[in-house]
């Protein structure tokens, strides 16, 4: 069990919250000028690398909010958590 801190309610328990893909994908625009092939690669590929990742994790049972973690995916370690509005850390420096 993950005890996850949620940077507006603080820590809670993994079960309260729900992961919901990587973190910082950009859609592409113009929409009228985008491929199929660009649109099948903004909803369907992501990374999945082994080591450090950014996602976007929703408090469903808590306040609501969204915001973005670092986790280790092979340890499942949490080195970072960050609003959403905020810049993507050097995962190097992690």
């Amino acid at each position: 069990m993950m005890l996850i801190t949620c940077p507006f309610c603080g820590a809670r328990d993994e079960n309260e919250f729900r992961c919901a893909d990587e973190g910082h994908i950009i859609r592409p625009e113009p929409y009228t000028d985008v491929s199929a092939e660009q649109w099948a690669d903004y909803l369907f590929y992501r990374d999945n690398p082994k080591g450090l990742i950014v996602e976007r994790w929703h408090h469903q049972h808590g306040c609501g909010l969204w915001f973005n973690v670092v986790r280790d995916t092979v340890t499942h370690e949490i080195k970072a958590i960050y609003e959403m509005t905020e810049p993507k850390p050097d995962l190097e420096a992690l």
